[in-house]
């Protein structure tokens, strides 16, 4: 049942993205929801949004797959309550009504929260409500952003529209603490640096399933919301703050690259290499605000951006997948025990070969193609400090190469200690990961589909989203 649900929401996000780009137009979805507030239940679907609904298809459709013969306390919640939170993201991605955007923000948070603290570690209860805290409170920041926003609408309404025509209407000085309430609540899921402490430890402590869909999704909830709720609305905040954000994504590249290195724990070096990805794509997103900067530019950084959030989305879920097959091997995710694991296991070997090579955007491979836009855009930025974010943001390649390479001769190659067991892939982790491996491989050879959807033509909401359009 659990397999049946997961294949039909694959397939409908898959069938949602294709659907709009044989139309090449908007896909729309609105009913009066609470028209007391002004709040309707309107969906809008873009070349953004059903990219990610898409990426949350396939994510949940493999994690769905590896989790077959694995044992769950209480099955039936658990799964249950992991569809809920992805219809909740999915809500996110697709929502058009800032109190609707608001409501599945939430509805995707919730359900997390109890998988982290029914199935998680040891340590699950203090990281769960770390972990809910950062993330409740930024919420509740949000949502009197919106508030304000709303208040200030000639219809009192919360259309999504009417709302960015307001924010972007704001007097700079009210402008500039709009945007703090709004964006606080994206920085500290994406994570930005210094919000990003609550990460590490809810990966560590959470079950793979709940790791897999936090690390790969709900981080995109927070990058969606820059692009879709602020960037659009705020203009003259992102120019006055965007060399400020983007210092601290660069700082967070290197910072978690850094630590990456450091880390012996395979979770933990997973996670903090998300935080660096994550951090180029925000140094890209706010870089790029200059006034002078080139509309070619900023399309590039812009698409780069688009197709990076689908690419990471698919690399760190092959990256979590093959973690805690390791872990389940292995029984231990320290990397000083581990080794050897070739001789015994070559086709999981291979697959975490690939899999790393596309963490590290060697071309050929679903992570190249993205990333190269993204420096691309940073370095055509007019912003004065675009040397210096691209030189830093650059040592992200080297760093991420260097732990990347370190920890696949950590696992899969020397000797095999004493008393491991490491059987191959099974016939159900052998479909999971070979849906991660035709992702990559394909879109590394053949990126044009996402290219596609990441082009203005193909992103509706009036085209506001389009970037050239904010700075001209």
């Amino acid at each position: 049942m659990h397999l049946a649900l997961a294949t039909a929401a694959g397939l409908m996000g898959l069938g949602i993205s294709a659907a709009f780009a044989s139309q090449a137009s908007t896909l729309v979805f609105s009913l009066p929801w609470i028209p007391q507030l002004g709040a309707s239940f309107s969906l809008l679907g873009d070349g953004l949004s059903t990219m990610l609904c898409a990426l949350s298809g396939v994510v949940i459709l493999a994690v769905m797959l590896m989790q077959m013969n694995k044992q769950v306390e209480n099955p039936h919640a658990f799964y249950g309550l992991l569809m809920f939170s992805i219809a909740g993201i999915n809500g996110v991605f697709l929502a058009s009504d800032g109190l609707l955007f608001y409501f599945f923000w939430e509805l995707a948070l919730i359900p997390v929260y109890f998988l982290c603290s029914r199935w998680g570690g040891e340590r699950r209860i203090a990281v769960t409500f770390k972990f809910f805290v950062y993330t409740f409170a930024g919420s509740l920041m949000m949502l009197a952003g919106l508030i304000y926003l709303y208040l200030q609408t000639p219809t009192h309404s919360y259309a999504w529209h009417e709302l960015a025509a307001v924010a972007r209407s704001l007097p700079a000085g009210t402008q500039l603490w709009v945007f703090v309430l709004v964006f606080i609540a994206f920085a500290i899921k994406i994570p930005v640096f210094p919000f990003h402490t609550w990460q590490p430890d809810t990966y560590e402590v959470s079950a793979p399933a709940v790791t897999i869909v936090l690390s790969a999704l709900m981080v995109k909830m927070g990058m969606y919301g820059v692009i879709r709720w602020v960037l659009p609305f705020f203009p003259d905040a992102v120019i006055h703050y965007g060399n400020v954000i983007a210092t601290l994504g660069v700082i967070g590249v290197v910072y978690a690259s850094c630590l990456a290195i450091a880390q012996s724990d395979l979770k933990r070096l997973i996670a903090y290499s998300s935080i660096a990805h994550m951090g180029l794509m925000v140094t890209a997103a706010f870089s790029m605000h200059s006034p002078d900067t080139s509309h070619a530019a900023i399309n590039s950084s812009y698409s780069g951006l688009i197709v990076q959030m689908f690419n990471h989305g698919i690399n760190i879920a092959g990256l979590w997948l093959i973690a805690q097959m390791i872990e389940e091997r292995y029984g231990t995710r320290d990397l000083r025990k581990l080794g050897g694991m070739a001789s015994g296991a070559p086709w999981l070997s291979t697959t975490l070969v690939i899999v790393a090579f596309a963490n590290i955007s060697l071309p050929l491979t679903n992570g190249f193609i993205g990333e190269f836009m993204l420096f691309n855009g940073i370095f055509q930025s007019a912003s004065q400090y675009h040397i210096v974010f691209m030189v830093l943001a650059g040592t992200a390649i080297i760093l991420g190469a260097a732990y990347m390479l370190s920890m696949v001769r950590s696992v899969a190659y020397g000797n095999l200690s004493e008393g491991l067991i490491t059987p191959d892939l099974s016939a159900n982790e052998g479909w999971a990961m070979a849906i991660i491996i035709t992702l990559i491989i394909f879109l590394g050879i053949y990126p044009q589909p996402l290219i596609q959807l990441a082009q203005p033509g193909f992103l509706g909401w009036n085209h506001v989203v389009s970037l050239a359009a904010f700075v001209a």
